[in-house]
């Protein structure tokens, strides 16, 4: 079988013979992909609502705060794609040492808040490559599930997605004689300078990888990582905004079925306008997140004015919120070098004025969270 997104050839031999696909080099040619008047307007309003993202981003006070929450937002949702039950919460808590021992869902998390952090720093100085890919998936990897499955090289085995084994997958990537030279037509499109959109080829981009499928674990977590990674090694935003697994996993039958029929049918239009309207979707709800945390910004900055003396103290307490949104007695006292009492009783002003949250937990250690700007994230 072929279609123009590849063809379907036998592997093994004899009773373990079976069929693996093997995915065209990118861009399709036959025929190239199709912009009609749909694909022409979900490019044009995914490129304006970029924009307002960025505008609004870059006039933040502290954008880099929203951009390090927003990681933590997306690194919890694509982990929950991948069947990790941890929540955004969990991982509030265990970053603020609230909990005897790390799970191994919340360290899955923290793996992949590490990969998101490596790999914009890597491309600062370096391009997007299949090392730099590698790099990622050896910290996604690290003391969590699937840390058995070579972290950091590509499989040396075949795998295969759905069913129980490979005669019943609902489908089988290269075999290892066909998985270097896909590899290879894979990173020349990366960097080939075509004329295709940024946004379009973002989209082929996540859909290749994922129908090549290099390793033996991991690889949808880095796939959704290669699409931020792709637009910002591209300039389409200046801070990296824009995550797409919370419209995955609202969507996410549909979006299987997306990459389903591309190998089965050849149908790359109808992944690229989903793609399309999940970053619509996505740069409209960052936008209203970053408005959301300027207004709550300014409502406590009122209020931390009005508190006298104390306001100079409050308000380094309160900048620090927007990094590591909770703090505890001991936090407070090492940093302003004041004494417990002053600490507890400025923790508990600032809880007075409805900005912190006290929290009980088992260490009985006193935390308090700024819990309005965690909920800026982590609506539904």
């Amino acid at each position: 079988m072929e279609t123009r997104a590849g063809r379907l050839i036998k592997a093994g031999s004899g009773n373990a013979e079976y069929s693996c696909f093997i995915p065209a080099p990118l861009p399709p040619d036959n025929p190239p992909i199709q912009y009609d008047d749909e694909m022409i307007y979900l490019i044009s309003e995914a490129n304006r609502y970029i924009g307002r993202l960025d505008e609004v981003t870059d006039n933040l006070i502290s954008p880099n705060y929203f951009v390090y929450m927003y990681a933590r937002k997306e690194a919890t949702l694509s982990s929950q794609i991948e069947g990790t039950q941890a929540t955004f919460s969990d991982l509030i808590k265990a970053e603020a040492g609230m909990a005897d021992e790390v799970p191994n869902d919340v360290k899955e998390i923290e793996n992949y808040i590490k990969a998101i952090s490596y790999g914009f720093e890597g491309l600062e100085t370096l391009p997007l490559s299949l090392r730099l890919i590698r790099e990622i998936h050896a910290i996604l990897m690290e003391g969590a599930r699937g840390e058995n499955k070579t972290p950091g090289e590509f499989r040396r085995s075949q795998n295969w997605i759905g069913g129980y084994s490979i005669s019943t997958a609902s489908y089988v990537p290269p075999s290892i004689d066909y998985l270097n030279s896909c590899l290879d037509n894979f990173e020349k499109f990366l960097h080939e300078n075509d004329k295709i959109s940024l946004l379009v080829k973002a989209a082929l981009i996540h859909s290749q990888f994922e129908m090549i499928h290099p390793f033996l674990d991991g690889n949808g977590r880095v796939g959704r990582l290669l699409i931020a990674f792709y637009l910002a090694a591209n300039n389409i935003l200046h801070k990296p905004t824009l995550y797409l697994s919370k419209f995955i996993k609202r969507n996410q039958k549909a979006y299987y079925e997306c990459l389903y029929n591309i190998h089965a049918k050849g149908d790359y239009e109808a992944w690229i306008k989903f793609f399309l309207t999940g970053v619509i979707d996505t740069a409209k709800e960052a936008v209203d997140i970053a408005r959301d945390i300027a207004v709550l910004r300014e409502e406590d900055l009122r209020k931390i004015s009005s508190l006298g003396r104390t306001s100079e103290n409050a308000m380094s307490i309160y900048e620090g919120l927007f990094d590591k949104p909770t703090i505890s007695i001991e936090e407070a006292k090492t940093k302003l070098d004041i004494s417990i009492a002053t600490s507890s009783r400025l923790l508990d002003r600032l809880c007075e004025e409805g900005i912190l949250s006290s929290l009980d937990n088992r260490k009985r250690k006193k935390i308090f969270v700024y819990k309005k700007y965690i909920d800026a994230f982590n609506k539904d």
